[in-house]
């Protein structure tokens, strides 16, 4: 059985609880307080050196970290990982673009309003930080416009990385109204087989 170190309000540990229930696989979860400082022991970094959650560990005591790099391991050999060069390409592309230009956004704003209460001097990050998630999402909206999910008509590990923070990003001041496309896609995600929500 797989064991899961993560905490369930993080997006990027969501992705791996979500992969893992769409997959009707069994899993052991140990919460990890990112506050407390529990991802920087000598033994979580043994795990991770990196410091970070989420860390996939398998059962031979090997670990695994960087959530989209996990949900490329969970995926192989699923509908969620086409093999066609071209689609999976397109797959890893919406990966790198979470990563670059959705979470450093989306995610920053909603851990400073979620979890730090909006301190007086991290409002002007926060304001930085809308003006690339709104960019973001406008990107989302172009293509999710044209097709019902990121790369065309399947669903992939593309949605499920993207899910994660879109879907709570009113938690950090975004507001979706704007997105019809991204709004219904939200739906389309949470209509899929297996389903779960993110928290405990």
């Amino acid at each position: 059985m797989y064991t899961v170190y993560g905490d369930f309000r993080s997006g990027n540990c969501y992705k791996i609880k979500l992969m893992l229930h769409l997959r009707g696989q069994p899993y052991r979860w140990v919460p990890v307080d990112i506050l407390a400082g529990e991802t920087q022991t000598e033994t979580f970094l043994a795990k991770n050196p990196n410091g970070k959650i989420p860390v996939l560990e398998l059962e031979d005591g090997s670990c695994l970290w960087e959530s989209n790099a996990i949900l490329n391991f969970l995926a192989e050999g699923s509908p969620l990982l086409p093999t066609e060069p071209r689609l999976r390409t397109q797959v890893l592309q919406w990966q790198f673009f979470e990563q670059y230009s959705h979470e450093p956004y989306v995610a920053v704003a909603r851990f400073i309003q979620f979890y730090q209460g909006m301190p007086a001097e991290r409002l002007e990050e926060y304001q930085r930080c809308h003006k690339g998630g709104y960019k973001a999402l406008r990107v989302m909206e172009r293509q999710l416009q044209l097709t019902p999910f990121l790369v065309g008509e399947e669903f992939s590990i593309a949605d499920i990385a993207l899910y994660a923070y879109t879907h709570v990003a009113h938690e950090g001041g975004f507001d979706l109204e704007p997105f019809p496309a991204v709004r219904a896609w939200l739906a389309r995600v949470a209509q899929q087989p297996g389903y779960t929500t993110m928290g405990g």
